[in-house]
Order: C-alpha cells, then structure tokens, then sequence
C-alpha cells in the first residue's frame, strides 16, 4: 500500500479526531453545493443552502473551512456598465420611487434598465424588469439594436404577460430614450401605471436594477467568451430563467431564491 512503517505506527497512535472526520464530510457538501452553483456562490449562501438540508453550522467556521481547502465564489467585483442616452426631448418623469425598494406584493413596484454584453459579433443589448417584492425578473429582452421596440418595449410585452397590471404600479428606470420616448409611452396608456425615472445622473436612485446587472456581470458574462450572439443569448437564458429566478439566493429575501420567496408571499397572503 506503499506506507511507511514509521507512518503506519504514527497513525496507529493518533488516529483522526471525530471533528476531523466531520469537517472532512462538511468539505463534501460544500464542494458538492459550490459546484451546483457553478462556483458562484460564498460562504453566506452556502451556509443557506447547507442548513436548508438540515446541516448547521455557523458561517464563520464556513468561511474558514473554505479559506483552507481553497474554495471561494467566482465573482469579480469590477462592474462599470454606462447604457443610458438621456440626450433627448421627450419629456422626463418624476422620481417617484425616491429610493424606497420595498414592496409588500408583486405587481407594486417594477424597476427595468438596459445593459450590453460583449460578442465575437458585435454588441448584444438585455433589457430587464425586476418586480420589487420578489427580485424576479419578471420581463427581459435581448436585441441587436437600442431601439425601443427591441428593448424596453420587447421587454414590458414579456412582464405583463407573466404578471399582468391588476393595480397602481410604479414604474421606475433611468432617463434614457428608450423609457421616455412616445413608443414606450404609449404601451402604458389605458393601464394603471405611474412611470418614474431617476435624477439625472445618479445611479443609485435605480440601485436595485443596477444590482442585477452587477450580478449578470460578475458571476456569469465576466467567466464567458461568447464567439456568436446566439451563444449569448443562450447562456443569459439559463441564467435568467434557470438560475437567477428559481435558485440564486439573495440577501435581500431573507437568503431565498425568488421562487422561495414568491411562495412565502403567497402563504402570508392566504394566512390573512
């Protein structure tokens, strides 16, 4: 077995310690749930997932276990993505969401922008919606072009279908053309919406859409060469559709994915 003897009798008088054997079997779990999630998440969220299954332990000693067998998340925090065209006459809504990203239901509060991703064929331009009370994305689009019917108008069609507008919902987005422009304008008439937009300039009136993005970027389209458009749209589907929305953790729910937490409305919902 190609032991020495002097390490066979080593071994013999100091045989691995029931906590050494336990961690052993929590470093199985971790790289089992760090794999599944395509190496994107940390300690946090493996520390959700792990005691989801029924398996306590603190995120501290998580985070050491992990430090030492070499295991961390895949993101890149560099994130600068600028996609607004504010250049424009139409006219500019008010900032009514005023920061406040809390929702009690869907269907209150939708937050959207835009944001591009780089091929061997050129730009490819994603359009998203999130609805505030669950952070999914209820609406998104992928174009070759910044022209309101691809994008934002593409990208609104898809979110009212998934969740039509039964009551007062705020729209919020930047001020770019297209979110202003009369074809965009004209898809919420007859509907009980109220389009808001963020102050000139300053991202963190639209933190939340921005935050998706950051996201998208650093845990997806930061580890990827896509050679073709069809790549991309590809891989941002099973992002989107299955991961982002059924399975990703967010600090934001409680650690829930939105599906999770779409559920956990529902019952409060029902139980009163």
């Amino acid at each position: 077995m190609k032991v020495s003897v002097s390490g066979y009798y080593y071994w013999l008088k100091h045989p691995v310690g029931s906590r050494t054997v336990k961690e052993q079997e929590l470093l199985v779990d971790i790289h089992r749930i760090h794999e599944d999630s395509k190496k994107r998440y940390g300690s946090p969220r493996i520390a959700s997932e792990l005691r989801e299954q029924g398996i306590s332990v603190s995120r501290p000693r998580l985070a050491r276990l992990m430090k030492k067998a070499s295991i961390k998340s895949i993101i890149r925090k560099k994130y600068r993505v600028q996609t607004t065209d504010s250049d424009h006459e139409y006219a500019i809504a008010e900032n009514h969401l005023n920061r406040d990203f809390s929702a009690q239901a869907n269907g209150q509060k939708w937050v959207s922008d835009l944001t591009y991703i780089r091929t061997g064929e050129g730009w490819l331009y994603l359009t998203a919606i999130l609805d505030l009370a669950d952070r999914k994305v209820v609406g998104w689009a992928m174009s070759d072009t910044m022209r309101a019917g691809d994008t934002t108008i593409a990208a609104w069609k898809m979110a009212i279908r998934n969740r039509p507008v039964k009551q007062q919902l705020l729209f919020h987005s930047d001020r770019g053309v297209q979110y202003a422009c009369t074809d965009f304008k004209e898809q919420l008439k007859g509907l009980p919406v109220l389009q808001s937009m963020s102050r000139k300039g300053n991202c963190w009136d639209n933190a939340v859409a921005e935050s998706f993005f950051k996201t998208l970027k650093t845990e997806l389209i930061y580890h990827e060469h896509y050679s073709t458009k069809q790549q991309a749209k590809l891989s941002v589907f099973e992002y989107i559709e299955g991961w982002y929305n059924k399975r990703r953790r967010h600090s934001a729910l409680a650690n829930r994915s939105p599906q999770q937490y779409q559920f956990y409305l529902e019952e409060i919902r029902i139980a009163a």
